[in-house]
């Protein structure tokens, strides 16, 4: 699992003036191994216009794209899917991307870690790990030692999200996490292209292993 998970989400993007494809750019333009597209509103064609352009994009770096929530087109672009507790069941998800695409689940406490230990995701994600924006109601705060704890309920990699950023990040792997995914903090208040691939950079080596 890449140690850094940079993701797309649309509305932050778009409150930060910011394009899908000029960010995406910036962090495939880093190095980045794996990119989510995150976007919780309704699909419209220019939405997925984006997610084809950034699909083919991904591929010409060998970069693993993630989509979030939808299975659907994740099969019709190649990419792997993540999921939620309120998405299309893990099980389900498996049937229509395939035995071969990547799968993601999120989990929040130890009870749905343990459930999705026992489901065929790929990886599982547990957050927030911190206080996090990134969400309109986000769960209880996990916590690093919480994060520790768990850490040894599943062997599948762990992803930490919820609002870390580059000071946290050896903090969140020395409690066992296999990798951090971040959403706003990969964001600078200028939000220009230079600045976005500078951070990116930044996370790159704070990440590498």
């Amino acid at each position: 699992m890449p140690r850094f998970y940079p993701i797309l989400d649309t509305a932050l993007l778009a409150s930060r003036g910011l394009e899908v494809s000029i960010a995406a750019k910036a962090l495939l333009g880093a190095g980045v191994a794996i990119l989510q597209y995150r976007h919780k509103r309704a699909f419209h064609q220019e939405h997925f216009d984006d997610l084809r352009k950034l699909a083919e994009s991904c591929r010409q770096t060998g970069t693993l794209l993630i989509v979030n929530d939808r299975a659907d087109f994740a099969v019709l672009l190649q990419a792997g899917v993540h999921l939620g507790q309120t998405d299309l069941p893990v099980l389900a998800a498996r049937r229509v991307v395939g035995p071969n695409a990547v799968i993601g689940y999120s989990t929040h406490n130890e009870k749905q870690l343990r459930s999705g230990d026992e489901q065929p995701a790929d990886y599982l994600a547990i957050g927030p790990i911190f206080e996090t924006k990134s969400k309109h109601k986000p769960d209880p705060v996990v916590g690093v030692a919480e994060l520790a704890r768990l850490r040894k309920l599943t062997t599948k990699p762990l992803v930490a999200i919820g609002g870390i950023g580059l000071e946290q990040a050896k903090t969140v792997f020395d409690a066992g996490a296999d990798s951090v995914a971040v959403i706003s903090g990969v964001l600078t208040p200028s939000c220009s292209p230079a600045s976005l691939r500078k951070r990116a950079d930044e996370w790159m080596a704070a990440t590498a292993s």
